[in-house]
């Protein structure tokens, strides 16, 4: 074995060295695979084989040396930031610091208009109370009870001062001209104030209408240029229907022509196909007759060449007979070559008639094969027109019972779907029964708790009425008032405002009945000591009863 590059040539080592170096090989491994030719392996410098390694990872070297500038410079730019970032003197920092000072100014005046809004809101919660209580107050005077008491309030105020009045007219003196005297200033003092505030009003009035008077022409201009405006809006509006209209026009008259192009051409194609089909018919008809006339023509052909044939046989016969009559007359004038020349006659003439037989019969065998195939070909044409319209009549009857399966399948799908709506609509019905009936139910239910809590409002309406009517009862009674009857008996009236009896079931009131006539007045309040209706009929029926 020899080894090249460096090594040198030489003999093998013996077995101790063998046995060195396969306890050397156990103890270290060997750096080629096994089964290895070494006279194949070539062994290069170490410089050599980096240059190698270096030309061909060049460029990932060259990637790997570019992500780690990119990421060095990225580390470098973070840990820039992260130096950077609390220093207050750079721009980012100032600006950063402006920010926050704002937003600590704008945290503040939102704390200043949170108080100032819940301050607002409590002052506008007090007004809306205020506001509230007006109401109900106001509520409470118009209240039919409480202005009945007023009217007698304001009749016991009346009362008093008619007293008053009378014990005045009781204790009157004669006037004192001092006091005449300036009782005539006051009036007259008072007749100028009105003659000054007639005449304000006056000029007050004369100035509003100039002003009424300048707003109405400003609104006549106003209302003359929308008019100007409307009417230019109109006109273009009518310009345009009118051109929309001579479209649509346009477009119907195209559509007609066209309807009409289209029938005109459905009537031509029509009068087209009868045409062909009498063409078509009369043809057929044509053909009809020449073969009756070919047949005919053969049928006397065939007579004539049976009369010739007759005739001709007629003749043969009268030839044969004068030939045999002048072979007699030669046989008795020659009597040695007669015989020769007679078979000879003979001969020739039986072969002329055959040959003339055998034309005729070939000429009639092919006019009769020209005649049935002519005939067949006819009778095929038939049969295949037969067969056509038959598979036509097929296809139209099946087209024909499709049709009335489609239309019948259509009439079961429109009687389902009506089947099914009829029962949609009853079960429609159904649920708004039932729902009808739970509503009148929840109605009558709501209409209760309503009655309850009208009946617990009107209680609570007359404690209110009752309380406020007791105190100025007696603030008027402190007053030295005797005249409280007035406000005692609207006190008493139960409300409603009617005369009829007490409807204890609703709160105490006292509602109001009609009569059941046709006048439809109020009935009276009074007790009648009789009725003045005999029948009793007509006054249930007066009063409104059914039974």
């Amino acid at each position: 074995m020899r080894v090249r590059f460096g090594r040198r040539s030489g003999q093998e080592k013996d077995s101790t060295e063998m046995k060195n170096s396969d306890e050397d090989q156990n103890l270290y491994p060997p750096l080629l695979p096994s089964k290895v030719d070494l006279r194949q392996v070539t062994i290069i410098p170490h410089s050599e084989w980096e240059r190698i390694r270096d030309s061909l990872d060049s460029l990932t070297r060259k990637a790997a040396c570019l992500r780690a500038e990119r990421k060095a410079k990225k580390d470098m730019h973070l840990r820039s930031q992260e130096m950077v970032k609390h220093w207050t003197n750079t721009y980012a920092g100032m600006k950063e610091q402006k920010l926050e000072a704002k937003k600590k100014r704008d945290e503040e005046l939102e704390a200043e208009r949170q108080v100032l809004d819940i301050e607002e809101e409590i002052y506008k919660q007090g007004e809306r109370k205020k506001a509230i209580e007006y109401a109900k107050q106001c509520k409470f005077y118009q209240t039919e009870r409480v202005k009945n008491f007023h009217s007698g309030f304001l009749l016991s105020r009346v009362m008093k001062e008619r007293d008053a009045q009378i014990e005045y007219q009781k204790n009157k003196i004669k006037p004192e001209t001092k006091w005449d005297e300036q009782l005539k200033l006051s009036i007259e003092k008072a007749f100028q104030e009105e003659q000054e505030k007639a005449e304000k009003r006056r000029r007050d009035r004369v100035a509003l209408a100039h002003d009424h008077l300048k707003q109405i022409k400003e609104h006549e201009e106003e209302e003359e240029r929308r008019r100007k405006c409307e009417e230019k809006d109109a006109k273009e509006i009518k310009r345009q229907n009118l051109l929309y209209e001579i479209e649509i026009r346009k477009k119907l008259e195209k559509k007609k022509e066209e309807m009409h192009e289209s029938r005109r051409l459905f009537f031509e194609h029509l009068n087209d196909k009868h045409i062909i089909k009498a063409v078509e018919q009369q043809q057929q008809d044509d053909d009809d007759e020449k073969i009756r006339k070919f047949i005919k023509a053969k049928k006397r052909l065939t007579q004539m060449g049976r009369e010739k044939e007759a005739e001709t046989h007629r003749l043969m016969e009268e030839r044969r007979e004068r030939i045999n009559n002048f072979l007699s007359d030669l046989m008795k004038e020659k009597l040695d070559n007669e015989d020769l020349i007679i078979a000879r006659d003979i001969a020739e003439a039986e072969a002329e008639w055959e040959k003339r037989e055998q034309e005729k019969d070939e000429k009639t065998k092919a006019e009769l094969k020209a005649i049935t195939e002519y005939r067949v070909a006819v009778m095929k044409s038939k049969e295949e027109e037969e067969r056509q319209r038959k598979i036509e009549e097929k296809e139209q009857l099946r087209a024909i019972l499709k049709a009335d399966q489609i239309y019948n399948e259509h009439e079961k799908m429109k009687k389902r779907k009506a089947d099914q709506e009829r029962r949609d609509l009853q079960d429609a019905h159904i649920q708004q029964m039932v729902k009808n009936k739970l509503k009148t139910k929840e109605a009558k239910q709501a209409e209760l708790e309503y009655w309850k809590l009208s009946d617990a409002l009107m209680a609570e309406k007359e404690k209110e009425f009752q309380n406020y009517a007791r105190e100025v009862i007696e603030h008027e009674s402190e007053s030295r008032n005797k005249q409280i009857y007035p406000m005692v008996k609207a006190v008493e009236q139960r409300p409603g405002g009617g005369h009829g009896p007490v409807f204890v079931e609703r709160g105490g009131i006292r509602p109001s009945y009609q009569t059941y006539d046709s006048t439809g007045v109020q009935l009276p309040f009074y007790n009648s000591q009789g009725s003045k209706y005999n029948d009793f009929s007509k006054s249930k029926k007066r009063l409104g009863f059914t039974w």
